[in-house]
């Protein structure tokens, strides 16, 4: 089920359970081209802190070709960009994955024309990274 929140925020439930959602998500972003530049575990930042979280990972990847055309029009887009999927598993069991909306993002900054290719471009990798 995928789930869109007016804000530009995507929902979409993993086939797969939580770490092999993960390493696929790392295979298959390496396999088009892009680079994992972070793995940030915020459950182990929660279980450092004394706390409880279940399983809540992001990874920020990117194309430095596909992101750097956007913040020549509005620098301001590298506030988003790198881009980011938070793979969690909901109390139910189902790993989650939430990430923006390429799309919306180009709304929120004002993109101009010039750079839509771009925009479309990492809304298809984006879209085949999280079919996989």
């Amino acid at each position: 089920m995928t789930q869109t929140s007016p804000e530009g925020s995507i929902t979409i439930a993993s086939r797969l359970d939580f770490p092999a959602t993960v390493e696929r998500l790392e295979t298959t972003i390496a396999s088009h081209g892009m680079t994992v530049m972070a793995r940030i575990d915020h459950a182990k930042g929660a279980e450092a802190a004394g706390l409880s979280l279940l399983p809540t990972i992001v990874l920020i990847f990117g194309n430095a070709k596909a992101g750097t055309p956007l913040m020549q029009v509005n620098r301001a887009v590298g506030v988003d960009l790198p881009l980011k999927v938070l793979v969690w598993r909901d109390e139910h069991g189902v790993t989650q994955m939430t990430y923006n909306d390429v799309g919306w993002l180009a709304k929120r900054y004002g993109l101009s024309a010039e750079v839509l290719p771009f925009i479309e471009k990492m809304k298809q990798a984006l879209d085949q990274v999280l079919k996989a």
